[in-house]
């Protein structure tokens, strides 16, 4: 390396924030730390949860040319941008961080998942917009008596979130500035809808204007609170209309004439710039998102399409990308569960379909659904009876549990910033390895990896001229960290 490229790497933050790195005293030293992969580990049997291991030094690929496992990185070709991985702040979520922890053990907790340097570093948030099945009650921001209206909007107010929802999210992006939320309602308020209830039925034609509005004021208020809101999806899931929870039918005909003639409109006469996303449900209807984006009205106003994971296959994420490559991709909920409770299978569940699978299907997003649930898996509010959030919090005791899905987004969540850029990694495709890389905005690199075998794998990771030698045990998640690479010509 020679020494003007050497010298703009002093100063440079490890990423685990360990402290500014010492500038070496010759080229030759600074290479070699340079050179190093960083690497943490998880183990499916648990001896090892995102642990640090040693470094892995690199050696001249062509010295290693006899090799035939390798993964290859070529951090020249570049796809999407990374928004960000985390979770959705429900209510539930909320009110147990907010009110069932000392706040000796919610400074604790929010630490562990918003700080990168001790923590998993969550960048980004999906926030419902009034309550969902994880509620402490059914509410809107616009309840009236059962009979009235307010077309003027005149009752309207976030009140119900300023008592716990937004100290959380305060809390969150005091500790993670680069924090960015997407709202999503389950329903509108029951006046403006065909069943005259927060369950079931459809919003009324004649509705739509005050709708546009009533989001509208939503994102304005949480402006309001230094809480700007990234994206919002008009419906969660708009095709499961919930019996016992809050849940609004909306076709894709429908969602495609409310965004042109209304909530688009809306949002640019009020100078709100945050994104229209489109779909936020299972990746078995693709055809939903793209007959909306196939209406070229509605189009202008979209930013993209948003998916879950629980009907399906994540390939379909691609299907929409490659129709409408201008349009980004979203993966915005899948939650675990009392139905999958071996820790070895949820991990890879995780690692492959969505830390890996929905970011080589073009995601900028990664979320899962709860950030913390109870012992008891709530409060529940008529939905899911047995979900998993990425947290455990003890109700009586304030104990917290740090559930397969922390460690699962933490190999991806910790090291990959918000700004970072998907590039390109490829070789063992007919192998039983699993793996996605990523460039940070600061230049390092990040490859993630997950062993789907039942032996050992060993391989190269190659980057640039050098080959660094690697064993992953059967069924493990890895995370190798390049913290400052530059690579051979820059």
């Amino acid at each position: 390396m020679k020494m003007g490229r050497l010298m703009k790497l002093c100063g440079v933050f490890t990423v685990l924030g360990a402290g500014l790195a010492a500038c070496a005293d010759t080229a030759e030293d600074s290479d070699a730390k340079q050179q190093a992969a960083q690497t943490w580990i998880t183990m499916p049997d648990k001896s090892k949860l995102l642990e640090q291991g040693g470094d892995i030094q690199g050696i001249p690929a062509d010295e290693n040319s006899g090799e035939t496992n390798a993964i290859a990185i070529d951090p020249t070709k570049t796809y999407q941008q990374i928004d960000g991985f985390g979770a959705s702040l429900t209510d539930s979520s909320a009110w147990l961080i907010a009110n069932k922890l000392s706040g000796e053990q919610r400074a604790e907790l929010m630490i562990k998942l918003f700080d990168h340097d001790e923590g998993i570093g969550m960048s980004y948030l999906r926030l419902p917009v009034g309550a969902s099945d994880f509620a402490l009650s059914s509410y809107t921001y616009d309840d009236v008596p059962a009979g009235e209206t307010d077309y003027p909007l005149a009752r309207f107010s976030i009140s119900h979130d300023k008592e716990y929802i937004l100290p959380v999210l305060k809390q969150a992006r005091t500790l993670n500035p680069d924090l960015r939320i997407m709202a999503s309602p389950w329903s509108a308020p029951a006046w403006m809808k065909t069943s005259e209830s927060l369950i079931g039925g459809s919003l009324k034609p004649e509705a739509y204007e005050v709708y546009a509005n009533y989001l509208a004021l939503f994102l304005e208020a949480y402006e309001a609170e230094g809480i700007p809101i990234d994206a919002l999806t008009p419906q969660n899931e708009p095709h499961h209309v919930p019996d016992g929870y809050p849940g609004m039918r909306m076709e894709a005909f429908e969602q495609a004439t409310f965004i042109k003639t209304h909530l688009g409109p809306v949002l640019e006469e009020r100078g709100l710039h945050t994104k229209i996303v489109i779909w936020d449900h299972n990746w078995d209807e693709a055809y939903y998102p793209l007959t909306v984006l196939n209406d070229p009205e509605a189009n202008r106003y979209i930013a993209g399409s948003a998916f879950h994971g629980y009907a399906g296959d994540v390939a379909s994420q691609s299907q929409v990308h490659d129709a409408f490559p201008d349009k980004a991709i979203y993966f915005t909920e899948s939650s675990g569960g009392e139905w999958a409770t071996d820790f070895g299978g949820n991990l890879k569940w995780d690692m492959q379909n969505l830390i890996i699978g929905a970011t080589r299907n073009w995601a900028r997003t990664v979320l899962k659904w709860n950030l913390a649930l109870d012992e008891q898996h709530g409060p529940q509010n008529g939905g899911c009876q047995d979900c998993r959030g990425i947290v455990t919090v003890n109700q009586q005791s304030g104990e917290v549990t740090l559930n397969e899905e922390y460690y699962a987004f933490g190999h991806a969540s910790k090291f990959v910033k918000s700004g970072a850029y998907r590039i390109a990694s490829s070789g063992m495709e007919e192998g039983a390895l699993s793996h996605v890389a990523f460039r940070n905005p600061d230049g390092a690199i990040v490859l993630v990896a997950f062993n789907t075998a039942q032996t050992e794998a060993s391989f190269d990771v190659r980057l640039g001229d050098q080959a660094y030698p690697v064993r992953l045990p059967a069924g493990a998640a890895a995370t190798y960290v390049w913290p400052a690479f530059l690579p051979t010509g820059l």
